[in-house]
């Protein structure tokens, strides 16, 4: 199984195709967000990261899911609408996709496969972190907060290589 995600297709929340390749050369910090979360507060520090980060090579990639507990109902248009309005988010956002399950993004399911905790998804505003080869290196439970010493600790060093 491939530890790399420069294979993989994405769509923008505009629905415009991306290839992942393109972030080659950037860190990457991949999230599941939703707009109806009891960590929809992340929002905050994903965007903090983006403006502390984003200069040095930093891209926060958020993918809108609504596969836990229904918290992501909107529409694209809607989840732009309340991620600018609330929160100024600035970062990029993708289309809506399935984290988990039958209908699983090829990008949930290379993610899920590539460290340790291997495994499904628990819930939204887990955190992946993927260094400027495309190859994921780390994962963050929801819990952990973007802002949290650990994961500045692997930013930082990836953004220094």
């Amino acid at each position: 199984m491939s530890k790399t995600i420069s294979d993989i297709a994405v769509k923008t929340i505009n629905r415009e195709d991306k290839q992942l390749n393109e972030y080659i050369g950037k860190a990457l910090l991949i999230v599941n967000v939703a707009s109806y979360c009891g960590y929809t507060s992340q929002y905050e520090g994903l965007e903090k990261l983006h403006q502390k980060y984003g200069e040095a090579g930093l891209r926060i990639l958020g993918f809108p899911c609504n596969d836990f507990g229904a918290q992501e109902p909107g529409s694209n248009e809607e989840i732009v609408k309340f991620c600018t309005t609330k929160y100024s988010v600035t970062f990029e956002l993708f289309e809506k996709v399935h984290a988990k399950g039958s209908q699983q993004h090829p990008l949930y399911e290379r993610l899920t496969k590539a460290v340790e905790p291997t495994g499904t998804i628990a819930w939204n505003f887990e955190k992946f972190l993927v260094n400027k080869q495309g190859e994921v290196i780390a994962r963050f439970n929801s819990s952990i907060q973007p802002n949290s010493p650990e994961i500045i600790a692997i930013i930082e060093k990836e953004l220094a290589k």
